[in-house]
């Protein structure tokens, strides 16, 4: 199965995904949230940062859970636009 490229869509909901878990992790460790939530501390980085911006939907299950969110929350977070895309055309 062939990976389809990733859209500029795909790029910006990845860095959404990002903010809102480094925003929900606050103070604490990187450490204290990969070791609850089951994943490597390097995965939690780059799905903060936006490098991984479609990640298993379990993996993201396991965070939003790690940081106290229901998956509603996450999802509502997600669906208000921020400033930075609601400038952005409409593909």
């Amino acid at each position: 199965m062939v990976r389809q490229p990733l859209t500029q869509s795909d790029r910006v909901r990845g860095e959404r995904l990002g903010d809102a878990l480094r925003a929900a992790r606050g103070d604490r460790s990187m450490v204290q949230i990969a070791t609850a939530a089951g994943i490597s501390v390097e995965t939690l980085r780059k799905i903060e940062r936006g490098r991984i911006p479609t990640p298993a939907f379990f993996t993201v299950a396991a965070l939003a859970d790690a940081v106290g969110l229901s998956l509603d929350d996450l999802c509502r977070r997600l669906a208000t636009p921020s400033q930075d895309t609601a400038s952005e055309p409409a593909a």
